[in-house]
């Protein structure tokens, strides 16, 4: 969940993690007493667990946090002279992504070859997973008898014209549902599917996943497409509004008679000219420990990668489903594909 030449830009995150605005140049060097890490994901997603690993370890995380393709821009740029050794992302076309830039080298790990499931991590070990989000369907509650939906596919069913909030095709978690579905059905099919879901929108698409929950609960739809932590955390806020919103939703999980739902990761990979690798690997193999997975799980309302580890009570709420085990790395190889698609079924 990308760099210049950083140098007193990094700060240890024990002080404060960095924009990718305003940043200093500095050399980057070698220290066996830090790591180097470059994220897309929010500070509050993800300092607290470093500030962990670097109270069990004492090596020190400098965390430098921006938009996920501009960090990715940033390492291109950077090259050898970059002092990232870890880049954050999320989803696995992103991921992907920045293999194919060429920004990332393999990390032949053995503890995280052994606790990452082979369909979560890259076939070549650029990257692994670290958490799961599903994408998947939310319905008002006494508006759509749950014995209606089936698939993603059939949500291109007429009856459901007018009825559908999604976020739009710039967006890399629907290009991924997109990607997976041309694994699964090929690109005609896929096509057509687009199309007749093009046509059930109940608006055009605007905004983030909560954005579609919130139009959903106020009635401009009666189905959302989202991923699941945006939900979580409307359930979890203490805000009077959010809860209510969540109250009127609820969580139905598609293709449970043949291929599962659609999941995505966030993850994490070894830049090409990472200096402290081995610090850095240590920080993989710390953040896939069942301690952390736990906590990603209740902090960020996400799924574990690693089999066994724990899930939290609010997702638990949403009950248990059977999920897609597609190789995340194709949705990164249908990209292109999947938004070539969305653009000729006018998904705006």
């Amino acid at each position: 969940m990308k760099k210049g030449i950083l140098g007193k830009a990094f700060i240890s995150v024990g002080v404060a993690a960095v924009s990718i605005t305003g940043l200093l140049p500095i050399s980057a060097v070698a220290d066996e007493g830090l790591v180097n890490v470059y994220s897309a994901r929010k500070e509050a997603l993800i300092k607290p667990l470093f500030d962990r690993f670097t109270e069990e370890t004492g090596i020190a995380v400098n965390l430098v946090t921006g938009k996920a393709d501009a960090l990715l821009k940033r390492l291109e740029v950077e090259g050898s002279a970059s002092p990232a050794d870890l880049f954050v992302t999320v989803d696995a076309g992103r991921l992907h992504r920045a293999k194919q830039a060429g920004v990332l080298q393999v990390s032949n790990s053995d503890v995280l070859n052994k606790l990452i499931p082979t369909n979560l991590k890259d076939s070549d070990n650029y990257w692994y997973g670290m958490t799961q989000r599903a994408r998947t369907i939310f319905y008002v509650k006494g508006k759509v008898d749950p014995s209606q939906l089936t698939t993603y596919e059939a949500l291109a069913d007429p009856k459901w014209k007018g009825r559908i909030c999604v976020r739009s095709s710039n967006n890399i978690y629907n290009q991924s549902l997109v990607a997976s579905m041309i694994d699964a059905n090929g690109i005609k099919a896929t096509e057509q599917w687009a199309k007749g879901l093009v046509a059930n929108f109940a608006k055009p698409p605007a905004g983030g996943d909560t954005d579609q929950l919130r139009a959903a609960a106020a009635g401009v739809c009666d189905i959302a497409i989202a991923n699941t932590y945006y939900f979580g955390r409307l359930l979890k806020s203490n805000k009077e509004e959010s809860q209510a919103v969540a109250s009127k939703l609820a969580a139905f999980w598609p293709n449970q008679d043949d291929r599962g739902v659609h999941m995505n990761v966030s993850g994490v990979g070894l830049t090409k000219h990472a200096r402290n690798a081995d610090n850095a690997i240590r920080l993989m193999e710390f953040m896939a420990s069942d301690q952390s997975q736990a906590w990603y799980g209740d902090e960020n309302n996400e799924y574990p990668v690693v089999d066994g580890a724990e899930i939290s009570a609010t997702l638990n709420e949403l009950g248990r489903f059977k999920a897609d085990d597609i190789e995340l790395s194709k949705l990164g190889e249908n990209n292109r594909a999947a938004v070539e698609l969305m653009d000729r079924a006018g998904w705006k």
